[in-house]
């Protein structure tokens, strides 16, 4: 079972450097066309703002390439440089994205939601995990196995909550996108044929987050089969 998970995780490994190079083509390819209408990137946020009556979100510049995001904390959507002045397809539909995550937070999309609330315990749980499940072998092997088998089981399902975020994730960023292309056709920011290459930029991007999910859960996998296999008296 080890032996398979490892070689899993090397398909995976393999499959998000795919991934990535997959985004980095159609992204590049899509930057050199410039669309017909001539509407930049932040003009394209806007749209998709206001047609969702969302207000009070800014929209600022951050260095960097596809450096793009989203803060609910301050309600700003930050553009990377490449992308916020540009009329590019790839540009609009990136930007579009991050208005999508904007317009989710000001409906109270749920998976978004939950994503928010759950992100500290997340950060916790991936970075302490795995050192409570070596402390955890640590007492079943010399101070009490019981105490060691408790401690090893809560740090598998602290460290289990790193496959629970990329479990939320991927329904907000699919939807996300989802709204972004549906406001772009809507407000004609694209024509037809432009709507296209935005929708395989953007699925592109979605590849990513897919493969982040399989490889969370199989890593989950693997530290199960590694700490939770038994006794070790």
């Amino acid at each position: 079972m080890g032996d398979f998970l490892y070689f899993l995780l090397i398909i995976l490994f393999l499959a998000a450097l795919a991934a990535q190079g997959k985004v980095k083509r159609t992204y590049s390819k899509y930057s050199e066309v410039l669309s017909e209408r001539g509407i930049t990137a932040e003009q394209a946020v806007r749209i998709v703002l206001d047609r969702n009556g969302v207000e009070g979100v800014s929209i600022q510049g951050i260095e960097g390439n596809l450096t793009d995001n989203f803060d609910p904390r301050n309600n700003v959507i930050s553009l990377s440089e490449p992308v916020l002045g540009s009329t590019s397809i790839a540009a609009i539909g990136v930007a579009c994205h991050e208005a999508g995550h904007a317009v989710q937070h000001a409906k109270s999309y749920l998976p978004i939601m939950i994503r928010n609330a759950i992100v500290p315990a997340c950060n916790i749980g991936s970075r302490l995990g795995i050192p409570l499940a070596i402390l955890g072998l640590v007492f079943q092997l010399y101070i009490s196995y019981e105490t060691g088998n408790a401690l090893i089981w809560i740090g598998i399902l602290m460290y289990s909550l790193a496959a629970v975020f990329q479990i939320i994730t991927l329904p907000v960023e699919l939807d996300a996108s989802h709204r972004a292309l549906a406001a772009i056709e809507d407000a004609g920011i694209l024509t037809k044929e432009e709507n296209k290459g935005a929708e395989k930029v953007l699925k592109a991007a979605a590849m990513t987050y897919i493969v982040a999910l399989a490889t969370a859960i199989v890593n989950l996998l693997r530290i199960i089969v590694i700490f939770g296999n038994g006794k070790r008296r």
